[in-house]
């Protein structure tokens, strides 16, 4: 347990963070489900809307901290080589 008032505050922010870090991460994942949705619906139009909604929520995961910013540039590559291959 933690012994110093140091100690027990970033037991209670690490607390709070890990929650906030964990809802911006399901968002980014269900932004990154729509366009994989689409794209398996073959409706270029609808993935080319979803991917153009979810780069800048993935861009934000990378300033926020929660992503590391070669793992979103993969993605965005791969899902944009996708909705242009339909």
């Amino acid at each position: 347990m933690a012994n110093t008032p140091q100690a027990r505050k970033r037991i209670r922010r690490n607390a709070n963070r890990a929650e906030i870090n964990g809802n911006r991460l399901s968002r980014i994942r269900t932004f990154v489900k729509k366009v994989e949705t689409a794209i398996a619906g073959g409706d270029k139009a609808a993935a080319a809307e979803a991917l153009h909604a979810a780069q800048p929520e993935l861009a934000r995961g990378v300033a926020r901290g929660v992503l590391h910013k070669n793992t979103v540039a993969r993605k965005m590559s791969r899902l944009t080589k996708r909705v242009a291959s339909l």
